[in-house]
């Protein structure tokens, strides 16, 4: 796994702005600033992942220029990221940190040695996805393949909208359909020239992956690498994330992708089952992703 470079350590004045190691800040400053930082990072939640800098300002109090400073500020330190259209969102450094101190999951302890298996078997990385309430994935964990030229997952913890990469495909499949649709209803971007951005295309591949468990993606989000994936489920039916391997596409023409999709899909299925998956809960879970017209 590739670890993420350390940012340079930096404070924030009083009135938002960054100052070096060596410049000094007032102790009261520094609190005022800590203070005004965690009044932002409050106004994002469930229903507001995403917010424009005027949302903020009024949320907290601040004026535009004094939150355009310190969200500068909290952006070099990954605790936001700016989205499209000039909104912000949380950063990954915060479900980093949470993952780094925490008991570790249910879903890492049981997928694990799962994934252990499989990297042996095929050679290829295995990695493992969560989905987020804010019906996005990061990856939390991965088993690298040992060959030289290997896919390496390098953004641990950071989010990515469904719709990019057989990961994301392989939840969306299953998320409830109202969700589906406002995902769709998002301007996709052409991240490689494989990605899938028309929205009846994408509607027609989450059918066929809601029919067999397996998504694929053909370089779609990561120019040169190809993805199987298979979703895992809950003890209630809720997909919660999802196993997949990746690896070069030289090593990943289309017919080994299909030959590797039974196997990856009965070993998300074995992870699910750990978790109290059901064939009965899974139907549960396909029907509500169906659209209307075909419940």
């Amino acid at each position: 796994m590739t670890s993420t470079p350390p940012h340079d350590v930096q404070s924030v004045d009083g009135n938002g702005g960054v100052t070096g190691d060596a410049a000094p800040v007032p102790q009261r400053s520094g609190v005022q600033a800590i203070d005004r930082a965690a009044a932002i990072l409050r106004c994002f939640g469930p229903h507001t992942p995403e917010l424009g800098i005027s949302e903020i300002s009024r949320a907290t109090g601040l004026s535009t220029s004094t939150a355009h400073r310190l969200l500068a500020a909290m952006q070099q330190n990954r605790l936001v990221r700016q989205t499209a259209h000039r909104r912000y969102a949380l950063g990954p450094l915060i479900p980093q940190l949470a993952r780094d101190v925490e008991v570790p999951t249910a879903l890492r302890d049981l997928a694990l040695p799962v994934m252990y298996q499989l990297r042996d078997q095929v050679d290829e990385t295995a990695g493992l996805h969560e989905l987020l309430p804010s019906w996005q994935r990061v990856v939390i964990d991965q088993v690298e393949s040992r060959q030289p030229l290997r896919r390496t997952y390098t953004e641990i913890g950071e989010p990515i909208q469904l719709p990019y990469g057989a990961p994301g495909k392989a939840m969306l499949a299953f998320v409830p359909y109202k969700v589906q649709e406002e995902q769709l209803a998002v301007p996709l971007e052409q991240v490689t020239p494989t990605t899938v951005t028309d929205p009846d295309r994408l509607r027609a591949q989450l059918a066929t992956i809601r029919a067999e468990r397996v998504a694929l993606s053909f370089s779609e989000r990561t120019p040169g690498i190809r993805t199987v994936a298979s979703p895992i489920f809950d003890g209630t039916g809720r997909v919660v994330g999802c196993l997949s391997l990746s690896g070069p596409e030289m090593r990943m023409p289309a017919e080994r992708m299909y030959e590797l999709a039974p196997q990856v899909r009965a070993a998300a299925w074995s992870i699910s089952e750990a978790l109290g998956g059901t064939e009965e809960t899974l139907a549960e879970c396909r029907a509500d992703a169906q659209p209307p017209a075909h419940r």
